[in-house]
């Protein structure tokens, strides 16, 4: 399906969209109508429960949108098989990008060998984009650096601010990771995410994706504004 949206000049946002289809109560209708608006914006990703993806996949075989989803969310207090097993199975079913929640607990704890290895492994044996999930709102900037340099050594693609479930994304957050990362790596920011101005700012602040469950509503502004307004 091509799409039927003009880009303005300056920003262009659709690309950097994944587009979170994550309501548990959202409805099969409602869940096929946000594929279908994905691929017509353009976005980067729909992003889905894991038990999802071979839909997502099957409603998108014919797109440039591709199908993402999470691993050992939104705890990531799983055991390193499960979530070796979760993804796995996702890349099976069709997914190509995979946002992993680490496991906070190693992380607070300094447990970078673990932490490591967890997401290494994850990474060698799917050979898919692999997104970081941090939640920053709780970590220290020196826990925030520290972390990502595992991360980025283990094989990462992105570094994620969060779940959503522990705060929305801020400009301050996406500012720090993408200190730390200094372009080696995708900065995704996720979580409230509901205008285009909050989206504009985001990637300013150096934001390369924006998971977002209001991406249409937030193109649709954004064009019908257009860039520059107020």
């Amino acid at each position: 399906m091509t799409s039927r949206f003009h880009t303005p000049e300056a920003i262009d946002l659709a690309p950097l969209v994944d587009l979170a289809l994550l309501d548990p109560t959202l409805t099969p209708e409602g869940f096929t109508q946000g594929c279908e608006a994905a691929d017509q914006f353009g976005f980067a990703t729909v992003c889905v429960y894991p038990y999802q993806v071979g839909r997502a996949a099957e409603l998108l075989q014919r797109s440039k949108t591709r199908v993402g989803t999470v691993v050992g969310f939104p705890s990531g207090a799983h055991t390193c098989a499960v979530k070796l097993y979760e993804a796995e199975e996702a890349t099976e079913n069709g997914a190509r990008e995979l946002d992993v929640m680490v496991n906070l607990g190693w992380l607070k704890q300094g447990q970078w060998d673990l932490l490591h290895r967890e997401l290494a492994t994850i990474c060698e044996h799917t050979g898919q984009t692999v997104k970081a999930i941090l939640e920053v709102s709780l970590l220290t900037p020196e826990e925030v650096s520290q972390a990502s340099d595992v991360c980025l050594d283990a094989g990462v693609a992105f570094l994620k601010t969060g779940t959503g479930w522990r705060g929305g994304a801020t400009v301050e957050g996406v500012k720090l990771l993408a200190q730390v990362t200094r372009e080696r790596a995708g900065v995704k920011a996720a979580g409230g995410i509901r205008t285009a101005a909050q989206a504009l700012d985001l990637v300013q602040a150096g934001a390369t994706r924006l998971g977002t469950s209001r991406g249409v509503e937030i193109l649709q502004e954004y064009y019908h504004r257009g860039p520059g307004s107020s």
